[in-house]
């Protein structure tokens, strides 16, 4: 093989690569389910966004599992997290930053939470949590996404 052969078989190999590596990574739906694109807004610097999705079943427990989860390094700013092949159906978002990473919610002694937290819908809570139809959305099959935005940024 020549040296403009060898480039050209060079050239097509990287590109089938730069393909595959590219569809892997943009990894579409299995059919009948969906990928939820979750942007995280108003993340401070530091720590782990952890991150569950909830049926109306689990929501109210916080000791329960969540359908999905995640937990990604902080970005600053906007942390985006994507959900890979859950199926349709009603379900809330609960996120917090993890600014120390102890793996917990820190909280008063009054049972306050002091790391930045949020919910679907961006719904703020009072006194408790707030309840599943104030957070809830449907997620269809499909790409989809949602916004929320952490609150309590400021306490810490």
């Amino acid at each position: 093989m020549d040296v403009v052969g060898r480039r050209a078989f060079g050239g097509l190999l990287l590109a089938g690569l730069l393909s595959f590596s590219l569809a892997a990574w943009g990894q579409a739906a299995r059919p009948g389910s969906a990928n939820l694109t979750i942007h995280v807004r108003n993340v401070g610097p530091g720590g782990l966004v952890r991150l569950g999705l909830y049926d109306e079943a689990s929501y109210p427990d916080d000791k329960s599992k969540p359908i999905a989860f995640a937990d990604v390094p902080a970005v600053e700013g906007e942390t985006v997290i994507v959900l890979r092949n859950v199926r349709p159906g009603t379900y809330a978002i609960e996120a917090y930053q993890d600014v120390n990473g102890n793996d917990k919610m820190d909280t008063s002694w009054l049972g306050l939470p002091l790391e930045p937290y949020g919910f679907s819908r961006d719904a703020e809570p009072f006194l408790s949590k707030p309840s599943f139809s104030r957070v809830r959305f449907t997620l269809h099959a499909g790409e989809q996404s949602q916004i929320l935005h952490l609150q309590n940024r400021d306490s810490k």
